[in-house]
């Protein structure tokens, strides 16, 4: 195989040689059927929660914050005090799990993953098999038996994330380089982000780890609670090999292969050997991911409760950025981090419930729901089940007029989703490619109107996307087609919904578009940069006419910058939209967000 020339290691060329040939070939049997409950659940509940939620992103009086999960080495807490100050009393007497599993319920959540072991190494369950776990804390239970009974109580799929890389507590694992200085595992630790390659004299080290508790851990966890889900993180921490070694632990246990596996447990160049794909880590924005994929958003900035970071994203943007998920295949899994006495946040339960209220009237287009083969859409995203297409309305009409581009399909009837009654609204068509919908002036649904349509005939939809002739559109790179090797798609967090890698004179973004009357624009350039150097020029290429701009350097840490570009009139026509660069200076060209046209008189 050609993929093995890419790896380095033996170990990892005779681990992946092997997967391919025996065991994960026949794990992918039945992958379909494996992935079948996820495909249909769409939205998800992920839950951080261990002794550091009593801290909150605190220590000794100083605020830490960031990810309050990872407190112990951001800190850099010996392990001695960490046991003392945290573990030993950790006691939360508040913890209701029937509570827990109505929320998630009614929050319209169809599986909830839980941290059974995070970096900090230690146990939120009773491990036989390595107990440093629940039975040292004052609280003296285990939480994971009462939430997966809870679970199967309320008809919730039940899953762990178990962090089988990254440990702080055991001395041979990748991670504490405060008590253990000359520890390699990771980027900013020794030996590097290589450093198997660099270190090969750890090797020896990682493997007692991985063979005296990731290992028998993961297994134990499987043994005693029958989950549904394992959900792993970081596996830049260990090679290669040891990842698929812990994968194969896991279909060795399961050997009907029904336990479904994420994707940041075993991967490598562009591979995934995983059950599905995990995007970045709190994504306001979303790339496109062939095949199954999950996104992890969270309420605020955090994964294990914060009382520092007190900000909160508003309901509307969890319930378009789940639709939008749907829209492109995808799932999304929404964080909570309960507090360390047990309860939840009542403003993250709020905000959970709020969208299990929008959920409860709207989940027809959301629960099994489809991407289209529609273009995508100026006012929002389309999803579709059985014979009825939704379109989610995130931005609605000014003057009442929703045209849904791309859709020849013969409609029977059209209706918003949220209307109890259900009245017929109005629709004719404007051309044999587009659809134009006569809604209310203003949105019913302040968080995301849904117009449902009864399709008679099913045909295949025109794929050239339509701007709005009336208003603003804004042409994301995540959904522009990459053209050039190398280019990548940036995280998706805010400000870093951006293309990178941009390098080459041959590399270059591209749009097709089309709009159906005359309408004047002005361009603009929104993106970041990454360092102070990065210079060069853009040329926005649109309809035959060259726009260049001279952009000065933006690092992202400053947010988006935006550069206009010039003025344009477009007339009725299809056409392309592309971004290339030449004369760059620093690191690379910018990072381009979007090119945006706004419409003027």
């Amino acid at each position: 195989m050609a993929i093995l020339e890419k790896l380095q290691l033996p170990q990892d060329k005779e681990a992946v040689a092997e997967a391919y040939a025996t065991w994960w070939t026949k794990s992918q049997e039945n992958l379909g059927q494996r992935m079948e409950w996820y495909a249909d659940a769409k939205f998800g509940c992920f839950i951080h929660w261990g002794v550091y939620s009593v801290p909150a992103g605190m220590w000794e009086g100083k605020k830490v914050g960031g990810y309050t999960e990872h407190l112990m080495r951001k800190a850099q807490i010996p392990l001695v005090k960490y046991i003392k100050e945290l573990v030993l009393p950790f006691n939360p007497v508040d913890f209701d799990a029937d509570e827990w599993m109505q929320t998630i319920r009614d929050a319209g959540m169809k599986y909830v993953v839980i941290t059974a072991k995070h970096h900090d190494g230690f146990a939120m369950y009773f491990s036989d098999v390595y107990p440093y776990d629940m039975s040292l804390t004052k609280y003296n239970k285990d939480p994971m038996t009462a939430l997966r009974e809870a679970a199967r109580k309320y008809g919730i799929k039940f899953g762990f994330y178990y962090s089988h890389a990254f440990d702080w507590e055991h001395p041979c694992a990748p991670g504490n380089d405060w008590e253990y200085p000359d520890h390699p595992g990771g980027d900013r630790l020794v030996g590097g982000s290589d450093w198997w390659l660099t270190r090969p004299d750890y090797l020896p080290m990682a493997d007692k780890y991985v063979r005296e508790k990731s290992i028998p851990q993961i297994q134990e966890l499987i043994k005693k609670y029958d989950p549904d889900l394992m959900w792993f993180d970081t596996p830049h921490k260990l090679p290669l090999y040891q990842n698929i070694r812990i994968l194969e632990a896991i279909r060795e246990i399961d050997p009907e292969n029904k336990i479904v596996v994420n994707g940041r447990l075993a991967r490598f160049a562009d591979k995934n050997l995983g059950d599905y794909a995990n995007t970045g880590d709190r994504a306001a924005h979303l790339y496109p991911t062939p095949g199954f994929w999950e996104s992890i958003p969270t309420t605020n900035e955090s994964y294990g409760y914060s009382i520092v970071d007190r900000e909160r994203k508003p309901v509307s943007h969890f319930v378009r950025l789940l639709s939008s998920a749907v829209a492109k295949g995808g799932n999304i899994l929404l964080n909570v981090g309960p507090m360390g006495n047990g309860r939840w946040d009542e403003v993250d339960a709020t905000i959970c419930l709020e969208i299990g209220k929008w959920l409860k009237i709207n989940g027809d287009a959301i629960y099994g729901a489809q991407k289209t083969d529609l273009p995508l859409q100026s006012w929002g995203v389309t999803t579709q089940k059985g014979d009825t297409l939704y379109a989610h309305v995130h931005q609605w009409p000014k003057n009442g007029i929703l045209t849904v581009g791309g859709l020849t399909s013969d409609i029977g009837k059209a209706w918003i989703v949220s209307d109890p009654q259900q009245k017929r609204v109005s629709f004719s068509r404007v051309n044999d490619k587009d659809v134009a919908v006569y809604l209310p002036a203003n949105a019913p649904d302040s968080i995301n109107t849904i117009v449902a349509f009864a399709v008679k005939k099913t045909k295949k939809s025109y794929p050239i996307r339509l701007l709005d002739d009336t208003g603003d559109n804004t042409l994301f790179t995540f959904d522009a087609e990459l053209m050039g090797s190398g280019l990548r798609f940036g995280d998706g967090k805010v400000n870093r919904n951006y293309v990178t890698n941009w390098k080459k004179d041959d590399q270059w973004m591209r749009w097709k578009v089309r709009i159906n009357k005359p309408a004047k624009y002005d361009l603009f350039l929104d993106y970041n940069t990454v360092e102070d150097a990065d210079t060069g020029e853009v040329c926005i290429h649109v309809a035959g006419k060259n726009f260049t701009v001279n952009y000065p350097p933006h690092p992202e840490r400053k947010g988006t910058n935006s550069v206009y570009a010039g003025s344009i009139t477009l007339t009725k026509d299809e056409f392309e939209c592309s971004l290339r660069g030449k004369n760059y200076q620093g690191n690379q060209f910018m990072n381009p967000i979007s090119v945006r046209f706004i419409k003027t008189p």
